[in-house]
């Protein structure tokens, strides 16, 4: 019998997830127990682990995602590194979860994003469009033993599609409601919203990027610190400033607000060099470094509300917020007031862990995989149509 076919045949699979994200602070891991595939699928959160990256590592990884030079020697050591990190971190969530690494069924690796091309761009006389995960999946399962599913973006990217956001399938499963329409809002990096209609198929749920997430906000809170603090926790920097609102204006005029969807963006777009343009748009306006932090967290929540009064087919009554951003309370008070007719809560309020739902959502993905089943939204990513996600590393 198969590997693939031994997994078909277990009524239960235990499936790691693992997510780095734009923000690269580290790798989340979740262990999850999961049922059946599809509509019929049934995860289940078992343990959670975030271990973050060492800082010479976030620093390389800052840098060849921000178009710093590089050689394809520097390309090929990080990305086996990566997955040596990634594989440690699998067996020490073992070990927080008290099981065996034979015991593990199957890993799904989101991999890190070092560049995105989801525009078609001009190249040796094609247009083309593409993207870059690296962590080396064979690395992964040599490490743990067993099936890792990875590179989940390309195949719908081959398909016509910008490869993200790859998370609406998985919320679509988890999240939909027959009754009320429901948003859920993960700021990581970046900021990505999928809006649910009441009662929805999956061909009517609309997601894209919001525009930067914790991105900005961190890169100024580094600033500001010195180096001391990676992310303003809690939001209690920004909560000491005051928002500009000359700033906030020429925040809101950038573009992407009012690219309509399909969109997705990354830290191409609002990495070092959009910083550095803010900060000289905050000299010359007299703004200092803490107000141009408090700026920045109100034009997160101002490109969030942005998205959903611009693209969501109805306002939903209810935004779930997940990822690092959750834990912002400053951020939540901007949502809150730009958003007065939506209730807006975190994951928590509705008892899943917000740190750990891109990692379960990965784990979904890797087990849709093996099963055959198409897990791209296309009417989120612009796919020509459904494909199956992932590659398999045996």
């Amino acid at each position: 019998m198969s590997i693939v076919s031994a997994l078909w045949n277990k009524p239960q699979r235990l499936v790691i997830g693992l997510m780095s994200g734009t923000s690269a602070d580290g790798i989340d891991a979740a262990l999850t127990r999961i049922s059946g595939c599809g509509t019929e699928t049934r995860v289940e959160l078992l343990h959670f682990l975030f271990a973050p990256f060492p800082p010479a590592v976030r620093e390389r990884i800052l840098r060849l995602a921000g178009g710093g030079e590089t050689s394809t020697r520097e390309l090929c050591l990080l990305k086996t590194l990566l997955g040596q990190l990634y594989g440690e971190t699998c067996l020490a969530l073992c070990r927080r979860a008290g099981i065996r690494p034979d015991q593990v069924d199957l890993v799904g690796n989101h991999g890190q994003t070092v560049w995105h091309i989801p525009q078609a761009e001009e190249y040796l006389g094609r247009s083309l469009t593409g993207t870059l995960q690296i962590g080396e999946d064979a690395v992964i399962a040599q490490a743990v033993g067993c099936p890792v599913v990875g590179d989940f973006r390309v195949r719908d990217m081959a398909a016509g599609g910008q490869g993200a956001p790859l998370v609406p399938y998985t919320e679509w499963l988890l999240y939909r409601d027959p009754a009320h329409t429901v948003a859920l809002q993960n700021i990581g990096g970046i900021g990505n919203v999928t809006i649910l209609p009441a009662g929805c198929a999956l061909e009517e749920v609309t997601a894209f990027d919001t525009g930067p997430g914790n991105m900005v906000m961190d890169e100024l809170t580094r600033r500001l610190t010195g180096g001391e603090m990676t992310y303003d926790e809690g939001g209690r920097l920004a909560a000491a400033g005051m928002v500009s609102r000359p700033l906030l204006d020429w925040m809101l005029s950038d573009p992407y607000l009012a690219k309509r969807p399909p969109k997705t963006t990354g830290r191409e777009v609002y990495g070092e060099g959009y910083v550095r343009r803010l900060l000289a748009r905050a000299e010359a306006l007299g703004v200092g470094l803490r107000d141009a932090l408090a700026t920045a967290t109100r034009f997160t929540a101002e490109a969030v509300a942005i998205g959903l009064e611009r693209f969501a087919p109805a306002m939903p009554e209810q935004l779930v917020v997940g990822g690092g951003g959750s834990w912002n309370a400053t951020l939540l008070a901007h949502l809150r007031e730009r958003l007065p007719s939506c209730r807006v809560v975190t994951n928590e309020d509705l008892g899943f862990n917000s740190d750990a739902k891109e990692a379960v959502a990965f784990a979904i993905l890797a087990n849709e995989a093996v099963f055959g089943v198409c897990s791209n939204a296309p009417a989120a990513t612009g796919a020509d149509r459904p494909v199956v996600l992932g590659k398999l590393s045996l």
